[in-house]
């Protein structure tokens, strides 16, 4: 955060953009969710680390299980509440996969997905409920 003006002197005087840095990778700069802007936010971030999560270890386990995955597309979103006494919480996250498999069992394609969410990381750190709603395509 850089201090423009008067730094955190009243709420509106302070900017919340931010780079996010970690040596050998490309910066992502980042702001506040409730100031309309376009840059990336800590909410948005939550949900593509579980989206993208779920899609490693699915890729994964579709490699080890003979079905070929030729397009995942995922509609991630996560659902929040402001609470006066917190602030605000996620209550719920959802990932909505979508997979084309070119090769392999389709309804082995589907069961990984539980599978998948078991074993994401980022899924077990949460104290909300994400969920997994898979859609199945065949090239």
């Amino acid at each position: 955060m850089r201090a423009r003006g008067r730094g955190t002197e009243s709420f509106k005087s302070y900017s919340r953009e931010h780079r996010i840095k970690s040596e050998g990778k490309p910066e992502i700069v980042a702001t506040s969710a409730f100031h309309g802007s376009t840059q990336y936010n800590p909410e948005a971030l939550l949900v593509a680390a579980l989206s993208s999560c779920h899609m490693l270890w699915y890729l994964h386990l579709c490699s080890q299980n003979g079905i070929v995955v030729t397009r995942y597309v995922d509609e991630a979103e996560g659902t929040m509440i402001e609470d006066a006494a917190i602030g605000g919480k996620f209550e719920r996250a959802v990932l909505r996969p979508r997979v084309t498999i070119l090769k392999g069992d389709k309804q082995k394609a589907g069961t990984l997905h539980h599978e998948a969410h078991r074993l994401c990381f980022i899924a077990n750190s949460m104290n909300f409920p994400v969920d997994c709603e898979p859609t199945l395509e065949t090239a």
